[in-house]
């Protein structure tokens, strides 16, 4: 697998990441992730009561739900606003389901508390892996505002059970690649969206052929390519934990 791509890449190879923290100051958690040419703003926010559906079955704990949308200048030509349009559109709706089922896979909601933990993604820049970055983005703001909640006392449990994080792969010309840019994903005859725990446990795998099939034994391949790229995901993760800055104290405003 030495066969350079268009930018330079080894088929095994991640674009560069990198993280921003407290990229939102009036959120309890933020942080901007890129990825390569991809750009996403993840932000966690707090609301101190529950979905009326929980107040009426009698659910203990807390909810964790997640937004997803991609801003107007984000892609080439503009994207017009999901409020302009009247409605979310069909991708961003499957999109921020995917996320919140995600986050909610590796939290303890019992743990949260009679609160709910709401992650916004919005896409600055679209490069391809938008909902992968969001993602891995989403599990650092989460995460962030976690901390704050404990440093404030409103939360005593750490209810992230382990991180969470996605890749994309795929196969091009009959070659799996890892992490797929913008034109990979677009000409690709397989792509797949592979999200997975730190512990190495499957969330969600979404893979399909366009105008193409693929046999079990690729399906395979591209499995094992994510998880050895998500590896490398989790210790940017880690890393990047390890050298955020101090936490702020919570603003009494912004849960």
């Amino acid at each position: 697998m030495s066969t350079p791509r268009a930018d330079g890449r080894s088929p095994s190879d991640l674009r560069p990441l990198s993280c921003t923290w407290d990229i939102a100051p009036q959120a309890v958690g933020s942080v901007l992730l890129k990825c390569g040419k991809t750009e996403v703003i993840c932000t966690a926010s707090v609301d101190e009561a529950v979905p009326r559906w929980m107040k009426e079955q009698n659910v203990a704990g807390g909810w964790l739900t997640a937004e997803y949308s991609m801003l107007p200048a984000s892609t080439s030509s503009r994207k017009p606003r999901d409020s302009a349009r009247g409605k979310v559109d069909g991708r961003s709706t499957e999109i921020q389901r995917l996320l919140g089922r995600s986050l909610r896979a590796v939290t303890d909601l019992t743990a949260l508390g009679p609160r709910s933990l709401w992650i916004d993604c919005d896409v600055l820049s679209a490069d391809g892996g938008t909902r992968t970055t969001a993602i891995t983005g989403a599990c650092l703001a989460l995460r962030r505002a976690i901390e704050r909640l404990q440093l404030s006392g409103k939360m005593t449990a750490d209810p992230l059970r382990t991180p969470v994080a996605a890749i994309s792969v795929g196969l091009l010309d009959n070659l799996p690649l890892l992490d797929l840019n913008y034109p990979e994903d677009r000409d690709a005859q397989v792509d797949m969206n592979v999200v997975m725990t730190g512990a190495g446990r499957l969330v969600e795998v979404q893979a399909g052929g366009e105008e193409h099939d693929f046999s079990r034994e690729e399906f395979q391949s591209l499995l094992t390519l994510a998880q050895e790229g998500l590896k490398k995901v989790f210790a940017f993760q880690e890393s990047s934990w390890k050298s955020r800055p101090k936490a702020a104290p919570l603003n009494p405003d912004s849960a």
